[in-house]
């Protein structure tokens, strides 16, 4: 193991052991699917009419975003081949029982409730993943993360979308 020493308490020189030359396999495999989805999406996207950079194509930023894709792959890929990784720890099933459902919910009920009760619930949702995690401090992150989406995508923006929506219209009444 090599560790960082200083000498004449001016310059600081590597002492100890040199590791060898690892792979970790976590970082190769998050690599190699970069790789392996910029190369599919970039293939898909020939097919269609590219276009020029000043008058875009419908190809034309697939393609784009699938290089970048492959070229973040590979860069995963290079240094995963530099250091050695940690292993790869128990599965977060706390995690993945909120947060996966979290979008799910979202997408089933932003047409019936409206945007600002479906967006609010899908941030309490994914906000309990954390074990750490208060119900005070949930609805507190939630609100407000509800309150600026609605500032910037409904005011600021103007996107047209129903903020509450049928399925409400009957408790106002």
């Amino acid at each position: 193991m090599r560790r960082l020493s200083e000498r004449d308490g001016r310059t600081r020189h590597w002492e100890g052991t040199v590791d060898k030359l690892s792979i970790d396999r976590t970082n190769a495999a998050c690599g190699a699917i970069f790789i392996a989805a910029g190369l599919f999406f970039g293939y898909q996207s020939l097919g269609q009419e590219m276009g020029t950079a000043f008058r875009m194509g419908p190809g034309y930023f697939p393609l784009v975003l699938s290089g970048v894709l492959v070229l973040l792959g590979a860069i995963i890929a290079i240094q995963a081949m530099r250091m050695a990784g940690e292993p790869i720890g128990p599965i977060a099933w706390r995690g993945l029982f909120f947060i996966l459902p979290a979008p799910i919910f979202f997408g089933l009920t932003v047409r019936g409730l409206g945007f600002v009760p479906s967006l609010f619930f899908t941030a309490l949702i994914a906000a309990f993943a954390s074990q750490r995690m208060r119900p005070t401090t949930a609805i507190i992150i939630a609100a407000a993360l509800t309150l600026f989406s609605v500032v910037v995508f409904s005011y600021a923006l103007g996107l047209p979308f129903q903020r509450f929506g049928p399925w409400l219209a009957g408790l106002g009444a």
